[in-house]
């Protein structure tokens, strides 16, 4: 079928849910700062509530495209590069399930984590499943959304700790963490030694602060609040990784628009929560300082890929055979 027979939900990208992410990371990062900034438990509050009605929509989308065109749904499952992004939709449950354990809403919470994990853990079988008995994947198809599937493991266990005994919470940390390491050479080896990135993949680079910083988040809560050595190694590599990324940033503002800018907003989220977490376990005011940077950062992006995005779907940009 061609692309105008098909119609733009046949095309509906599970990459959409990236802006779920990034809208639920940045409301939970605003919560945070509700001991020192009134405001910002408000804000945080609001914009869960709009990052749920988003996902309701997406998600209805998504759904539609699923009875309408299974063809298409099973081409992305099966595409070496998008199916990277399929687990963005059960990232996205999990993220609302600890912003709403956030705001009280435990019962919510519960049903958003236990869905959430139960897609995340398919899905991770999933795609690893297809990388192990694969017979089309090439080096240059591996690039950071392969650590999507991954990371989502890793954000189990911040509410999964209140929802579910101890150990389901580290056996989705283990899978998380263990596959994080390996996957670490494997794309440093590719971005390093094989072709470069494709444009639009280029923003996927953000994600490499994503399995630390939320790797940290996650420890902590399963050793029951304390920080130590692990911890801080966890959170200093994080805190690495996005100097490196800054040091990038005139690279990143010479690409192009696509839904893979909003592969920039989580892990910087992430990188904010885990600065306000440092800073309150610590006592130290200068973490507090970066999770504030970091923040603002953000926020800008978050309001500017908005627009951005916004402007892209009216203009016929989005949801396309080529996207």
């Amino acid at each position: 079928m061609s692309e105008p027979s098909l119609g733009r939900l046949a095309y509906f990208p599970a990459s959409f849910f990236g802006m779920i992410m990034g809208i639920t990371g940045t409301a939970i990062a605003f919560k945070k700062t509700e001991s020192f900034w009134g405001f910002g438990s408000v804000m945080g509050q609001g914009l869960v509530y709009f990052a749920t009605l988003l996902f309701a929509i997406l998600a209805l989308a998504y759904a539609a495209k699923i009875v309408r065109f299974p063809k298409e749904v099973a081409v992305e499952l099966k595409h070496p590069v998008k199916m990277n992004f399929v687990p963005a939709i059960s990232i996205s449950l999990l993220l609302l399930s600890i912003a709403f354990y956030g705001l009280e809403q435990v019962g919510v919470s519960r049903i958003l984590w236990i869905v959430g994990a139960v897609i995340q853990l398919s899905l991770t079988l999933w795609v690893l499943y297809n990388w192990v008995h694969h017979d089309f994947f090439v080096p240059e198809h591996s690039n950071p959304a392969w650590f999507i599937p991954i990371v989502g493991n890793i954000v189990v266990p911040i509410a999964g700790v209140h929802h579910a005994p101890l150990d389901i919470s580290w056996f989705f940390f283990s899978i998380g963490l263990i596959f994080w390491v390996a996957l670490k050479a494997i794309l440093l080896n590719r971005i390093i030694f094989h072709a470069p990135l494709a444009e639009r993949l280029v923003p996927t680079l953000f994600i490499f602060i994503a399995p630390p910083a939320v790797g940290f988040i996650s420890y902590v809560a399963l050793n029951g609040g304390e920080v130590n050595q692990f911890a801080k190694v966890l959170y200093m590599f994080a805190l690495f990784l996005t100097l490196l990324m800054a040091v990038s940033f005139g690279k990143f503002c010479k690409l192009n628009f696509a839904l893979s800018w909003w592969a920039y907003t989580f892990p910087l989220a992430a990188m904010s929560i885990a600065s306000f977490l440092m800073a309150q376990k610590s006592g130290e005011s200068f973490y507090q300082g970066i999770g504030m940077v970091v923040l603002s950062v953000l926020s800008v992006m978050v309001l500017w890929f908005g627009f951005k995005t916004f402007k892209a779907f009216k203009a016929g940009k989005i949801c396309t055979n080529d996207h």
